[in-house]
C-alpha cells in the first residue's frame, strides 16, 4: 500500500515510517515545512502546515495515488504563533474530508487516551475534537489512543522522566508520585496500526493501546533509574503548588513539564489491557520487560544527564550575552574613547563601533534564549568571541597576563558555545 504518514518526524512516527516500510508498504513522509524526511526515505516527503492547511483543496493534491492515511501528528501544549486546535482538529478535518472526496478510505488517527474533556485542557479538547471529526466520516476509520510510548530512544515525555530519573541523590515527584501509566513499547504500537491499516479487524472502532503493567510514577522513574545503572535515590514528594508554579514557569519558556502536561499526568493515563488484547490479538510486552530486553547504552546517561545541562548552558550564555551589552552601552563614553585610540580613529567611531557590538551581543542573546538554530547560533556565537578574542589581543595583548583572565575565559566560554550547538536540537 501507498501510505500518507503525518508527523513522520515526531517520536512515534519515525518507528511507524520505519516499520511500515519494513512490512512492504510505500510510505509517504509528510513533514513540516523546511523539515528534513526521514533518514533512508525512498522518496520525497511532501511538506504540510496543520496550522494553515485548513482547507480539503490542500490536500486533495497531497492524496494523489494514496491507498491509506495514518496521522500521529501533534502538540503537547501549543507555543506562541501555534494553535492545537488547527493541529489536532481543523487540518485533520479538512484532510479527512479530502480523503472522502479523493477516494482514499482508510484513515488511521492516533490519539490520545487522555483525550478525556474532564482533563480540562486545549489538548485533550482539540484531540478529542479530532476524533470526533473522523468518526463522523464515511471512511473505513480506526482511532487509537495509547497511554504513554516508550521505545529506546527518548522524547518529550520519556525523555523527561529519564533526566529526572538520572538526578543526582534524589528523584523528584509531583505530589506522591502515584500518577498512573500503562507503557506501551513503540513496536508493539507500530503493530497495532499495521494491522489497523491491513485487516478490517479494527475499522470503525476506537482502541486503546496499553500494556499490561500499571505502573506508578514513583515506580517508573525508580525503574529508569535502575535500567540507567545509577545507585538507588530517595523519591522526593514535591508539593503541588511547587510543582503548579514550575508548570507556570514552563508555560512561558517552554519544556515538557507545563500546566498541560501537569493536568494530564493527574488526569491519568490508564486502560484495560484485556479489552485491548482481545480487540487486537496482539499482547503488549510488560513495562520491566522492554527495559530488560533493551539494555542501556553509554550514549542514554549522557542523554539523561545532559537533560538539565542543555537549558542550563543557554541561560547562562543568554545571560553572559546580555551582560556584554548593556555592560557595553554603559560605558560607551570610556571604552569608546579607548577603543577610538586602539584605532588610531576618534572617540565617536569608537563609541559608534561599541554600541553596535552592544546591541549585537543583545540580539545573540535574545536569539540563543528563543532556542532559534541552535547550530547556526553556535557558529555566530563562536564568530563573535573569536572575533572579540582577535580585538582585544591586538589592542590590549597584557589581557592575557591579567589574573583575571578576561581573554582566557572566553576559552571555556567556546566550549560551552560548542557543547549547546551540538546538543540544542531536540529534534
Amino acid at each position: 500500500m501507498r501510505i500518507l504518514l503525518l508527523g513522520a518526524t515526531g517520536f512515534i512516527g519515525r518507528e511507524l515510517f520505519t516499520a511500515l516500510e519494513a512490512r512492504g508498504h510505500r510510505v509517504v513522509a509528510a513533514v513540516r515545512r523546511g523539515s528534513r524526511p526521514p533518514p533512508f526515505a525512498t522518496g520525497p516527503a511532501i511538506e504540510c502546515d496543520l496550522e494553515r492547511d485548513l482547507d480539503p483543496d490542500a490536500w486533495a493534491p497531497r492524496l494523489a495515488d494514496i491507498d491509506a492515511v495514518v496521522n500521529c501528528a501533534g502538540i503537547l501544549q501549543a507555543r506562541r504563533g501555534e494553535s492545537s486546535r488547527a493541529i489536532h482538529a481543523l487540518a485533520p478535518a479538512a484532510l479527512f474530508a479530502a480523503c472522502e472526496r479523493c477516494g482514499v478510505k482508510r484513515v488511521v488517527l492516533i490519539s490520545a487516551i487522555s483525550a478525556d474533556p474532564r482533563a480540562g485542557t486545549e489538548y485533550a479538547a482539540s484531540k478529542l475534537a479530532g476524533e470526533q471529526a473522523l468518526r463522523a466520516t464515511a471512511l473505513d476509520w480506526v482511532v487509537l489512543r495509547p497511554s504513554l510510548v516508550h521505545a529506546s530512544g527518548a522524547y518529550g515525555g520519556t525523555a523527561f522522566f529519564r533526566a529526572l530519573a538520572a538526578l543526582p541523590g534524589i528523584v523528584p515527584v509531583p505530589g506522591t508520585g502515584n500518577q498512573a501509566f500503562q507503557p506501551i513499547h513503540v513496536r508493539d504500537l507500530c503493530e497495532v496500526v499495521a494491522l489497523a491499516v491491513e485487516g478490517e479487524r479494527l475499522v470503525r472502532r476506537t482502541i486503546d493501546p496499553v500494556g499490561p503493567d500499571r505502573v506508578a510514577l514513583r515506580d517508573l522513574l525508580a525503574d529508569y533509574r535502575r535500567w540507567l545503572g545509577f545507585a538507588p535515590a530517595r523519591i522526593v514528594p514535591i508539593p503541588r503548588p511547587l510543582v503548579a508554579i514550575a508548570a507556570r514557569l514552563g508555560d512561558a519558556i517552554g519544556g515538557p513539564l507545563n500546566s498541560t502536561s501537569l493536568a494530564q499526568l493527574e488526569h491519568g493515563n490508564t486502560g484495560d489491557y484485556y479489552r485491548f488484547v482481545d480487540a487486537t490479538g496482539i499482547r503488549a510486552i510488560g513495562w520491566r520487560d522492554a527495559l530488560a530486553r533493551h539494555p542501556c547504552h553509554v550514549q542514554d546517561r549522557w542523554h539523561a544527564r545532559l537533560y538539565f545541562v542543555r537549558p542550563l548552558l543557554r541561560a547562562t550564555l543568554a545571560a553572559l550575552w546580555i551582560a556584554s551589552g548593556f555592560l557595553g552601552l554603559a560605558s560607551l563614553d570610556v571604552w569608546g574613547a579607548r577603543i577610538g585610540a586602539a584605532l588610531g580613529a576618534g572617540a565617536g567611531i569608537g563609541r559608534a563601533l561599541l554600541a553596535v557590538a552592544s546591541c549585537a551581543d543583545l540580539l545573540i542573546a535574545a536569539l540563543v534564549l528563543a532556542g532559534w538554530r541552535a547550530r547556526a547560533m553556535g557558529a555566530v556565537q563562536a564568530a563573535v568571541v573569536i572575533g572579540y578574542t582577535i580585538a582585544g589581543t591586538l589592542g590590549w595583548p597584557g589581557l592575557w597576563a591579567d589574573p583575571l583572565g578576561p581573554l582566557l575565559k572566553n576559552l571555556p566560554i567556546l566550549a560551552a558555545i560548542a557543547a549547546l550547538a551540538a546538543i540544542g536540537e531536540e529534534r
